[in-house]
């Protein structure tokens, strides 16, 4: 078929993250660590409650903006758990956060305006931009620095035609959680400058240091921030694909309509399941994700007992983001030869930004058995 079939936008080749299942067929013993998909299986009282609610006939079309009932629920945690009061019409349920992060950006972003993107980021951040017309600016992070937010940096990367940030706390890949005292940095920028800020803010649960400060609730910042959430990775719902966006009502009424031209309303049955997630919340997180801790910082150990490896250790999520510099090869270079030689799958670095650079990404999604099985095999290696 010809090209010229194909949208110009879409005519050079596709970068990103992507499971590499040619090498789960050619080698059997494959072990993966490049999909940040949670390997522990939704809670039975999640699936049981979905089960039951399909059952009771939860399977057609449902409210646009989302069940009445896991909205209510979802604003009452948010009031239970940050202290700050929200209403059903600052609450849009989204078929996982991928799809609200297009929608945030489809509806804020005219043609030519600019985002500033502390890097390294979440890969499809910059597709999700460009699709909606905009311009990725990255601003990086660097390992030298503990990836702090560089105040100067930021503002230096302001012009006429940025319209917001998008901010990943915690991060992924890099595992950084940012305080109070960081996330004021973003606050300040986008106060001064009239700037919106989509804070992607997926992984509260996996905070390893210190309490999770939300972007909107900074002094001033409740009207300008757009907040993405996800039940994927706080409850171990991958598949089910639901979310939520929390902002102002005239900015949530558009991301509604451009999601009624996409997909109308997220999965009923989904939307049931995670509102049994929200009641058993606090159960979930003490349960499974104490078990992404220990990995972690296993994993951590092993990497800097490795000489071609570095590491600045994370805060938060369940990746790491170990620098490669002293082996002397590309990130993509190092994946190929880690996955030939030892037959281990992570995420070149680059995929994440310029930032990303001399870096591999990897996802502690297998248990601890497996993680030192594939510690063992990368002992054996020298570069």
């Amino acid at each position: 078929m010809s090209r010229n079939y194909i949208a110009k936008r879409f005519q050079k080749p596709a970068s990103g993250l992507s499971l590499d299942t040619s090498a789960l067929a050619r080698y059997g013993d494959v072990i993966d660590l490049s999909i940040g998909d949670t390997d522990l299986v939704t809670d039975s009282r999640i699936i049981d409650a979905a089960l039951r609610d399909a059952r009771a006939g939860y399977t057609h079309y449902g409210d646009p903006k989302g069940d009445p009932e896991l909205v209510a629920a979802l604003c009452r945690a948010w009031e239970e758990d940050y202290g700050q009061p929200v209403n059903a019409e600052r609450m849009l349920v989204t078929a996982s956060s991928c799809l609200g992060m297009s929608l945030v950006m489809l509806g804020i972003l005219d043609p030519g305006d600019q985002v500033l993107v502390p890097g390294p980021y979440f890969a499809p951040y910059k597709a999700q931009i460009e699709l909606a017309g905009g311009e990725c600016v990255e601003v990086p992070t660097y390992a030298r620095e503990g990836y702090a937010l560089s105040e100067e940096r930021l503002r230096a990367a302001v012009t006429p035609r940025t319209k917001a940030i998008l901010f990943n706390n915690p991060c992924n890949p890099t595992g950084m959680a940012y305080d109070r005292d960081e996330t004021e940095i973003i606050a300040r920028v986008a106060r001064d400058y009239d700037l919106l800020v989509a804070a992607d803010e997926i992984y509260t649960a996996y905070l390893y240091e210190g309490d999770f400060v939300p972007m909107r609730t900074l002094p001033d910042m409740a009207e300008r921030t757009i907040t993405l959430n996800s039940f994927s990775k706080n409850y171990l719902m991958t598949g089910w694909r639901v979310g939520c966006i929390l902002a102002e009502p005239e900015l949530i009424s558009v991301f509604s309509a451009i999601n009624g031209a996409l997909i109308y309303t997220a999965p009923s049955v989904s939307q049931r399941a995670a509102l049994e997630a929200l009641a058993i919340r606090q159960d979930v997180r003490q349960r499974y994700v104490s078990q992404y801790l220990q990995r972690v910082r296993y994993a951590s150990q092993r990497i800097q007992e490795l000489p071609y490896l570095s590491l600045v250790p994370p805060k938060g999520t369940f990746y790491l983001f170990p620098g490669i510099e002293k082996t002397g090869l590309s990130s993509s270079d190092f994946c190929r030869e880690l996955l030939e030689r030892a037959h281990i799958l992570v995420s070149p670095g680059d995929v994440f930004g310029q930032a990303g650079q001399q870096h591999i990404r990897i996802a502690c999604t297998v248990g601890l058995d497996k993680l030192r099985e594939a510690f063992d095999r990368m002992q054996t290696l020298s570069f």
